[in-house]
C-alpha cells in the first residue's frame, strides 16, 4: 500500500446532497439489468478500479438477477457477445501512459465494433507537481480523436477518485515544514474533475466516481473549504487506508457505475 494514504483521518465538514447518487442504495431495476446485459463495455483502470470490479461481483452475489460476463482482457474486440471487459492499463503516477494504453486497446478493434469504453485515472496520477490543465487537455484530445475515428464507440468519462485528508491543523503544520498535503493535492483532483464536468456534462455520459466517494451514506458530502471553494474528499466511511475502497465504498461505486452504463 502506498505511503501517501497511510494513517489518514478524515475530519471533514458536511453538506446536503441532491445529485445523481441519491438512488445509489436502491436495487437495480429489471430495466436497468436488462439494458446492462445487452452491452459490451471496456473498463481501463488501475487500483480503485479493482475495488469497483470487486464491488460488481459483490452485487452479483447479492442479486441473482445480475449476471454480467466479466472478462479480464486487453483485447475486448475478441470477447464474443455482451460483456464487461476490464484490464489494468498504463502505469500509476503516469497518466499519459494510461491514455496511450487505452487508445491502443480501442484501436485493436473495439472502436470499429462499437460499444462502450471508460478510462479511469487513479488518485496517485495527480500529485503536487501535476499540471492538471495539461493532463486534462491530453485526455480530452485523445478521446476526441477516438470518437472522431470510431463514431459507433461510446466513451463514458470518469472523474478522478479522491483521498481522505489530514485534519486542518496537521495540514498547517506540514505546510510550515514545506511538506505536501493531501488537502493541496485534492484541490488539484477537484480541479481536474471540474474541467471534466464543464466539458462533458449535459452532452456526454459521465461516471462521477468522485461524487460517489465523497457522498456519505446519509446523503451529505465530505469536503473542506479552500478560501471560498468547496473541495470534495473521500468519505472516511468508504476506506480503510485513505485511498482504496472498502466493501461499502466499492459496492456504492459499482452500483453507480452500472446505473450509468444502463442509461446509455
Amino acid at each position: 500500500m502506498r505511503s501517501w494514504v497511510a494513517g489518514f483521518v478524515g475530519t471533514c465538514e458536511r453538506q446536503s446532497l441532491d445529485t445523481r447518487t441519491a438512488n445509489a442504495s436502491l436495487p437495480l431495476s429489471e430495466q436497468q439489468i436488462a439494458a446492462l446485459m445487452t452491452k459490451k463495455v471496456f473498463f481501463g483502470h488501475q487500483s480503485v478500479g479493482n475495488n469497483i470490479i470487486d464491488g460488481i461481483q459483490d452485487l452479483e452475489r447479492s442479486d441473482a438477477r445480475l449476471k454480467l460476463n466479466i472478462v479480464k482482457s486487453s483485447e475486448p474486440q475478441g470477447v464474443p457477445g455482451p460483456a464487461f471487459v476490464e484490464y489494468e492499463v498504463g502505469r500509476n503516477t503516469e497518466p499519459q501512459s494510461k491514455v496511450d494504453a487505452f487508445a491502443s486497446v480501442i484501436n485493436k478493434g473495439l472502436g470499429e465494433q462499437g460499444g462502450v469504453a471508460l478510462l479511469k485515472f487513479c488518485c496517485v496520477d495527480i500529485d503536487a507537481s501535476t499540471d492538471v490543465d495539461k493532463m486534462f487537455a491530453e485526455y480530452r484530445d485523445a478521446v476526441a480523436a477516438l470518437k472522431s475515428k470510431y463514431p459507433a464507440l461510446r466513451i463514458v468519462h470518469v472523474t478522478v477518485p479522491l483521498t481522505t485528508v489530514e485534519p486542518r491543523i496537521k495540514a498547517w503544520a506540514k505546510g510550515l515544514l514545506g511538506k505536501n498535503t493531501q488537502r493541496a493535492v485534492n484541490v488539484k483532483r477537484n480541479r481536474y474533475n471540474s474541467l471534466l464536468e464543464r466539458t462533458y456534462n449535459g452532452s456526454e455520459p459521465i461516471f462521477d466516481l468522485a461524487e460517489v466517494e465523497s457522498t456519505h451514506s446519509n446523503g451529505t458530502r465530505s469536503y473542506f473549504r479552500e478560501d471560498t471553494e468547496i473541495i470534495y474528499t473521500l468519505s472516511p466511511e468508504y476506506t480503510v487506508d485513505g485511498g482504496h475502497l472498502n466493501e461499502a465504498g466499492r459496492r456504492r461505486a459499482a452500483q453507480q457505475l452500472l446505473i450509468t452504463l444502463s442509461q446509455l
